[in-house]
Formats: structure tokens, C-alpha cells, sequence
């Protein structure tokens, strides 16, 4: 459960009255621990009666020039300082994490981005970061990036992304476009204008075989299209691997046909021809405050899209 701001300064002044019992116990006065912390006599003694008090114990026997440690005092000093160690070590390691890119990076994305794209690209981050381990969550489920601790999320939309209450960065447009396998387009030949699509084997995303409505454009002029697919999934990944293997020209995202495309397994067709773009988003809970983990990984990701797609 997380603490609420009252909590936690309520907590953060425990721990430094804590600090100021152990100083004191070092140093034998509270004038030289108050000297140390930068604090005055009178603060230190305040810190000391509500530790004693907290704790309904006597820690420390005060005379008129010297305190003098209580036997329940030296018990709870011998767990404080050791306990105060953890603390600041935890401190130590937490904000190194803000400098070097290390420790444990979860993401999320959508199943055509996670099975079609992103494992190259994280190989590649992991291999630049060797420190760094990752966890890749494959969903189409939102899930949220607090209750699943999860570091980045990456989101495909055709629209606006509602308000989270997280950091969100648009990556890149998502550009749809039209491929063929060359074998296909050998036997079936090559679509010169949308006109031809209906002409086609289609595979298409969409569900219940409906048709398949969309917009076209090359300049000033516009064609509305309703199609009807020959093959037809829910999603684009499997509408590439339809489409791979024969199936028909088929309709996604160029960042998923980028890898089939550059290996000479996929062909752009109709590529004079714009269709509607969606948009990518990464999403943080930190934004610049972010850990370096995360901003190694915005960085990398922003240049590997930088190389494969149009912005």
C-alpha cells in the first residue's frame, strides 16, 4: 500500500530521530551529535524524548555534562545503527539506478508489436545493456503500469490516448500499408490502383467475416473501399503470417512488415496510395524522472525507430 505524504514525513522523522539517538551514543553528548547534524542541542533533545517515547523506553540516562547509555538503549543502538546502514546503503543503491541503466526493466505491448518487432529490437537493447534484465508482457490488455509494476508500455492507437495519470511519448505513426508474398503477386499479379484490391485474395483484420471498409489517398483524390477478405484474424500478427504464406495482399502496420520486408519475404504494393496512420506511445510512470533503465530504453527504441520508419 502506498504512503500518502503525511506518512511518509512522519516516517522519514522517526528515521532521523533515530540517527540522532545513534550519533548521540557515538559521540557521548548531544552538543557534539547536534554539531554532526547540523542541528541545535535543544532539536536533538526534542528527537531523543519522542524516540523514548515512541518507543516507551529510557534509552539514554541524562547527567548535567554527559548522557549515559541505558542497557535498553544499548540493545536498540546495536539494531538501529545496523538497521540505519541497510537504509542509506538502499538509499545508495536507488539512486545509482537514476545514473547507470541497470536492474529489472518490465514492458508490456500489444501481441503484433511483441511477436512481429520488438524481440529483435530488445535483443539488441540487452545486448547494449548487459546489466540491464528484461521482461517483455505480451497482451492486448491495458494493463496498468503501477498495480503490475511495470516500467514502459508500449500502445498502438488510431486516436487519442485517454488520460492515465502516467507520462505518454509518441514514438511514431503508425503507416498501414499493403504487402503481398512475391510468389503471390507472381501468380496473381500486381494491383495498379485500390480499384483491383476487390480482384484479390484479402487478408484482412477484422472479426465475424464482415467487410472491411477504408479510405485511400494520393494527392487530392480519395477512394472508398469496401472489401471483402478471402482470409480474416482478429489481429495483425496473424494477418502477416497469412500473407506470408501465400494467403493473399494483405493489410498492417509497416513497422510489423519491416523485418519480412528487409529479408525480401514481403512486397510493398500500392505504395503510391496513403492509407489512414495510427500512432505508437510509450508510456512511463516517471517521465524524466524515470530510472536510467528506462531512459536507455526510450533512447534506444527512439533510434531504432528512427532508422526503420517514416516519421
Amino acid at each position: 500500500m502506498a504512503l500518502n505524504v503525511d506518512e511518509m514525513a512522519t516516517m522519514s522523522g522517526a528515521i532521523d530521530d533515530v540517527r540522532a539517538f545513534c550519533h548521540v551514543v557515538e559521540l557521548g553528548t548531544l552538543s557534539a551529535a547536534a554539531r554532526v547534524l547540523g542541528e541545535t542541542k535543544g532539536g536533538i533533545s526534542r528527537r531523543l524524548s519522542r524516540l523514548e517515547s515512541n518507543l516507551g523506553l529510557q534509552l539514554l540516562a541524562r547527567h548535567p555534562r554527559s548522557v549515559t547509555v541505558t542497557t535498553e538503549g544499548q540493545l536498540f543502538y546495536s539494531k538501529a545503527r545496523d538497521g540505519l546502514q541497510l537504509l542509506d546503503e538502499g538509499a545508495e543503491l536507488a539512486r545509482s539506478t537514476r545514473q547507470e541503466p541497470r536492474g529489472t526493466l518490465r514492458i508490456t505491448a500489444p501481441l503484433d508489436l511483441g511477436q512481429e518487432w520488438l524481440p529483435a529490437l530488445l535483443v539488441g537493447f540487452a545486448q547494449h545493456h548487459p546489466q540491464i534484465r528484461i521482461e517483455l508482457l505480451i497482451s492486448d490488455q491495458r494493463l496498468d503500469l503501477a498495480s503490475h509494476q511495470i516500467d514502459v508500455a508500449l500502445r498502438a492507437t488510431d486516436g487519442g490516448l485517454p488520460d492515465m495519470g502516467y507520462h505518454a511519448r509518441s514514438l511514431t505513426r503508425l503507416q498501414m500499408g499493403w504487402y503481398a508474398a512475391p510468389d503471390y503477386l507472381q501468380q496473381a499479379g500486381e494491383p495498379d490502383s485500390p480499384e483491383a484490391l476487390p480482384r484479390h485474395a484479402l487478408v484482412l483484420p477484422g472479426a465475424g467475416h464482415s467487410a472491411f471498409t477504408v479510405t485511400l489517398q494520393r494527392g487530392q483524390l480519395q477512394e472508398h473501399l469496401t472489401l471483402w477478405p478471402r482470409l480474416q484474424t482478429v489481429d495483425y500478427a496473424s494477418v502477416l503470417r497469412l500473407t506470408l504464406c501465400g494467403g493473399g495482399i494483405g493489410y498492417f502496420p509497416q513497422l510489423v512488415a519491416a523485418s519480412a520486408l528487409q529479408q525480401g519475404r514481403l512486397q510493398a504494393v500500392l505504395t503510391d496510395w496513403q492509407s489512414p496512420a495510427g500512432e505508437l506511445f510509450m508510456i512511463t510512470q516517471g517521465g524524466m524522472r524515470a530510472p536510467a533503465r528506462v531512459q536507455a530504453f526510450k533512447a534506444y527504441l527512439l533510434a531504432a525507430l528512427a532508422e526503420t520508419t517514416p516519421r
